[in-house]
């Protein structure tokens, strides 16, 4: 990469904005306009070769978290230990990471950062690293920030379908960004499947809008589909071009399995209201004896104990003997 400046003084300070990565080195060739004049510097990083960092990258998500990673150099001491400083831009400080995620060892190889503010300018990251007996070589790097953002889905997606005509009309709002508020600066890709479908044979429905909106003429009532949008910035927009987090599904059709159940519900139900309705007003204005009245059970002797019918057979036979008249005939001469 080259970058050539027109200076006047003796010194010259790079913007961050227009500045390199330095830590693989850097050539500057300093020429004195109309003449043959010119200077060569060759600028190379102190430390064991291989000893910075590698696979660094970062990642923002939820809006103002930042998770940084990366691996020690393959050539650098066990016990060697990194350290990173980044600066938003060049009007703030330059601050160390607060947390730090460490490995087995102990030794850091990541970072969390909250409340990051994500602005349209270059973002300076530098990981020092540092060893009793050695010295080991430093990592840097300039990003803007919102192309490292991973957008959230979008929100409140919704469908609206009718079987006459048959269409449907799936609405949703912008994903959730602190520095963005202009709906124009995304683009969605809408998924569409359906659901009865074996996996193998599963054939998306894709396309790409440029709108809150999208019209689906090929809705089919009778079979259950899912839908699915995820969002990316425009061109001219500070916001990531690659393509964000998939929104939850939406189930939408089927409708005809739907209406059967709702059917058995209501009579379900119905059945359930009327047995009630029954058993209130016969509680209310009904007797169980005049519905179910009792039968008669006629009484005999042997159903009677033993000892009440003896007493009443002695009782009896008393009463009979109890009077008894005696005749005296005389005959007269």
């Amino acid at each position: 990469m080259y970058i050539i400046f027109q200076v006047k003084n003796k010194s010259c300070r790079f913007e961050v904005e227009d500045s390199v990565p330095l830590y693989r080195g850097a050539v500057f060739t300093i020429t004195v306009p109309k003449t043959n004049i010119s200077k060569i510097c060759r600028f190379f990083p102190e430390g064991i070769n291989g000893s910075a960092i590698e696979n660094f990258s970062c990642v923002i998500y939820d809006i103002s978290l930042m998770n940084c990673t990366w691996q020690a150099g393959r050539n650098a001491p066990g016990d060697t230990q990194y350290f990173l400083y980044w600066q938003n831009s060049r009007d703030d400080d330059q601050t160390e990471c607060e947390l730090y995620i460490k490995d087995e060892d102990d030794r850091n190889v990541g970072c969390k950062f909250q409340n990051v503010t994500i602005k349209d300018k270059t973002t300076y990251f530098l990981v020092n690293g540092s060893h009793k007996a050695f010295l080991i070589q430093f990592y840097d790097n300039y990003t803007k920030l919102y192309t490292i953002e991973r957008l959230p889905p979008p929100l409140n997606v919704t469908t609206n379908c009718t079987s006459n005509p048959g269409g449907c009309i799936f609405t949703w709002q912008q994903p959730l960004l602190s520095h963005v508020e202009n709906a124009d600066c995304f683009e969605y890709e809408i998924n569409i499947q359906n659901k009865d479908e074996i996996p193998e044979e599963k054939k998306n429905h894709l396309v790409v809008v440029a709108e809150n909106k999208y019209e689906y003429q090929s809705y089919n009532a009778g079979k259950k589909s899912i839908l699915r949008i995820r969002a990316r910035g425009k061109r001219r927009c500070f916001v990531n071009r690659k393509w964000g987090e998939w929104s939850d599904p939406v189930e939408f059709g089927g409708e005809k399995d739907y209406f059967i159940s709702v059917i058995l519900l209501l009579i379900a139900l119905g059945t359930i209201l009327v047995t009630l309705l029954h058993y209130c007003l016969c509680k209310r204005y009904c007797s169980s004896k005049r519905i179910f009245p009792p039968i008669p059970q006629p009484r005999g002797k042997f159903d009677m104990p033993a000892e009440e019918d003896i007493q009443t057979e002695n009782v009896l036979l008393s009463q009979k003997s109890c009077t008894e008249e005696i005749t005296v005939i005389e005959e007269m001469t």
